[in-house]
């Protein structure tokens, strides 16, 4: 039986370029996040290259299919949908192409310290051990170490004593985690190893001096001290007594690796 619904008619007519669309669009945005630097707020570098040819493979795609509607259009064809379609009809379609318009309006956000604390983080915990040294080199001198450098050392040999009197220069966000005195501050970055749903925080404890600023959360610093052994929450943590505190711009890219 022939379909005379005119509103079928063009609704299967329209399904296909949706399909088209919204592949094309999925391709242009991988690639415009890559070229203004906004993947570094999604997954690790190591991963680049897969999203780049992702986004080059679906642009090519929906190119193809484009082709091929315009081709079957003017002809006066309507569209197999079970050959052409390359998502479920309708909803799937809508759905991805709404996302992606999405992603062309809103643009990614930073983690900072309401990240860190939401779960209930602690000194303990953003002193992780999930930092694994990914070359130990004991020629370093302290002053060049990152903050990410000085936890994976940490994390080798934990004695705060062992580092009491070096020099430090390093930079990260302010957290107050609800665990340590107001004489203190916590200065962290977030670590990301695949993408920023596993991105997680480590830093350090900073000392601030009588005469010193008071920092609010997600005030990003370059810190300058040395290290020294305080005790916070029972526990011997090495910290760092801040000589200088320098407010800074947010870096072009926040995470460590």
């Amino acid at each position: 039986m022939t379909n005379k619904n005119p509103k079928s008619k063009i609704l299967n007519l329209l399904l296909p370029w949706l399909d088209a669309l919204a592949i094309t669009a999925w391709g242009v945005l991988m690639l415009r996040y890559w070229q203004t630097n906004k993947l570094n707020l999604l997954i690790h570098p190591n991963f680049f290259g897969l999203v780049i040819v992702a986004g080059i493979g679906f642009i090519i795609i929906g190119l193809f299919k484009m082709q091929e509607l315009w081709k079957r259009r003017r002809r006066d064809v309507t569209p197999n949908m079970q050959h052409i379609s390359l998502f479920p009809p309708g909803w799937g379609s809508a759905f991805l192409l709404i996302t992606v318009i999405l992603g062309f309006i809103i643009t990614p956000q930073v983690f900072a310290s309401d990240k860190a604390l939401q779960g209930g983080v602690t000194t303990d915990l953003l002193g992780s051990t999930r930092v694994k040294p990914q070359a130990f080199r004991v020629t370093v001198r302290p002053e060049e170490r990152s903050l990410v450098d000085w936890v994976r050392t940490l994390n080798v040999y934990p004695e705060p004593d062992a580092y009491t009197g070096q020099k430090v220069k390093v930079q990260g966000f302010v957290i107050h985690p609800p665990d340590i005195g107001k004489e203190y501050l916590f200065l962290a970055r977030f670590v990301l190893t695949c993408c920023a749903a596993d991105a997680y925080p480590v830093g350090l404890p900073v000392k601030l001096q009588n005469n010193q600023e008071r920092y609010p959360a997600d005030t990003w610093l370059e810190v300058e001290g040395q290290m020294v052994t305080e005790s916070l929450g029972d526990k011997r943590k090495l910290t760092i007594a801040a000589t200088s505190l320098k407010k800074i711009p947010q870096p072009e890219n926040p995470y460590s690796y």
